[in-house]
């Protein structure tokens, strides 16, 4: 009993020897999918499985502060999730909230709203909003929360902006169309000024992205891990940054 999990630790240390400082991701993208099939097969109830990957959260973003990893955005709750059943969303949305509170916490990361705060309720809204303003100054890691987000809805609502902007300053339509560009409306993204993600992880086992981070993800590198999220290990972190480290990136060249 006591050899497997000495041999489990030597792998992750070699793992992790392995990691090159100068080839860890400065922004990470996850998409924190699973939690649901991981109470099914555990013959609970569905909150235990949100609530899981919410614990999951704060041991992950431990590691990130650990192996260097700078800005994490993490995809908690999509537009698309809203839809399910009002007891499950009463329920994902009061663990988003507590785990938001543990974050705040730790005094150890700088918090962000990345979504369509105008669809969350109004209590939840105001605590990711008053958690960006607390957490403002601190120097440590930087987490996006995505609550509330979807791809498209993201580029519709930089679109409107945009208009809107160059409305007041009396640009006319032509003028607009005449000067759009790709960085213009990067400029007016939940994530203006951010660097795009370098690496999105989803784990379960699904490939596709779901509507995350659309925009941003264009020239990132992804990795696809079977494990559901509440089942994501250290060792899985390490073998996805091994991955991105040995991946020549040419961002279309």
């Amino acid at each position: 009993m006591k050899f497997p999990s000495f041999a489990y630790g030597f792998y992750e240390r070699k793992l992790q020897r392995s990691l090159s400082p100068d080839r860890i991701p400065h922004h990470v993208g996850v998409m924190v999918d699973g939690n649901r099939r991981w109470a099914k097969l555990a013959g609970a109830p569905t909150r235990h499985g949100h609530q899981a990957g919410a614990d999951k959260i704060l041991e992950f973003l431990g590691w990130c502060r650990e192996l260097g990893v700078e800005m994490v955005t993490l995809y908690m709750l999509s537009t698309d999730n809203m839809n399910r059943s009002a007891e499950e969303i009463e329920q994902l949305l009061d663990i988003i909230g507590n785990t938001l509170d543990r974050l705040g916490e730790t005094r150890q990361v700088r918090v962000q709203p990345v979504g369509a705060l105008d669809l969350l309720p109004e209590h939840l809204a105001s605590k990711v909003t008053e958690l960006a303003d607390r957490t403002a100054c601190i120097e440590g890691l930087h987490v996006n929360v995505a609550v509330g987000y979807g791809g498209r809805r993201e580029i519709v609502d930089a679109v409107k902006e945009l208009l809107l902007q160059a409305d007041s300053e009396g640009s006319t339509l032509t003028e607009v169309a005449g000067n759009l560009s790709v960085g213009q409306i990067s400029e007016y993204l939940y994530t203006r000024g951010q660097p795009d993600p370098d690496l999105v992880i989803r784990t379960s086992g699904e490939q596709r992205l779901s509507g995350f981070l659309m925009w941003q993800s264009a020239y990132s590198e992804f990795y696809f891990c079977e494990a559901l999220w509440p089942d994501f290990r250290r060792v899985d972190f390490l073998r996805a940054l091994r991955d991105y480290g040995r991946r020549q990136r040419r961002f279309g060249c």
